[in-house]
């Protein structure tokens, strides 16, 4: 068996978990029915066309994104979580087909 460590939250005083949780931005995950999908955003114009910035010849990730629409580069991405329902209503509004 390994050692015990000390949780996060006692170290740096805090009198509960949830208190920690709650400082340092942490949100529990709500138990929804059925499979969830996160759709990335563009926090500036809000758009959806979103990918990962790569660096050098090995196709490394930056740890940044970009906004293919106004070009915004940064790492606070915003994420919308969405039930399998309305993610295929996403789709179909965005034009894509489902296979």
């Amino acid at each position: 068996m390994g050692k015990l460590a000390t949780p996060d939250w006692v170290l740096e005083g805090f009198e509960s978990k949830e208190a920690y949780e709650k400082s340092v931005g942490i949100k529990k995950k709500k138990n929804k029915e059925g499979k969830t999908f996160r759709i990335r955003i563009c926090p500036k114009c809000k758009s959806d066309k979103v990918g990962v910035v790569l660096i050098g010849e090995e196709g490394k990730s930056k740890g940044e994104w970009e906004c293919k629409k106004c070009k915004w580069e940064g790492k606070n991405i915003e994420y919308k979580e969405l039930s399998e329902d309305e993610f295929m209503k996403y789709l179909d509004e965005k034009g894509e087909e489902v296979a």
